[in-house]
């Protein structure tokens, strides 16, 4: 079993559908060239799709195989053709953030706490913009 992202015209992600492993190309109808090509023209309206890992997170694979295209594409999210990744849009909320392209995922411009896991911190951007030492506060 495969997945596939489908994407607007400005690689966006707008679903994600299951479908067959594009390997077996046994079950492939005359006239396509992969299963992406099958249902894009099949059941997308010739929208662009992109096959995605499910066991892809944080340019990993999550049971040790090889990661592909850096990230499950879920609704949303942003299809790089150049590096040929998926990646989350930029939180609103976090103009400060960057692109870490080592997991393909926004980052704080100031590490995590140490005891980030063990108290309730969020990213506080006004605070970060007045100081850029500053910027997790505990709720």
């Amino acid at each position: 079993m495969a997945h596939y992202a489908v994407l607007d015209n400005n690689n966006i992600v707008t679903g994600v559908l299951t479908g067959k492993d594009e390997d077996d190309l046994s079950l492939l109808p005359e006239g396509y060239e992969n299963w992406e090509d099958y249902i894009s023209k099949k059941f997308c309206n010739n929208a662009k799709v992109v096959r995605t890992s499910y066991n892809t997170m944080h340019n990993t694979h999550i049971l040790g195989g090889t990661p592909f295209r850096g990230n499950f594409a879920s609704m949303g999210d942003y299809y790089d053709e150049i590096n040929d990744v998926f990646y989350p849009v930029k939180p609103l909320d976090k103009n400060s953030w960057v692109l870490d392209t080592n997991i393909w995922d926004w980052k704080p411009p100031i590490d995590y706490p140490s005891d980030y896991n063990n108290d309730n911190y969020y990213w506080d951007e006004a605070a970060y913009q007045a100081d850029n030492t500053q910027g997790w506060s505990v709720s």
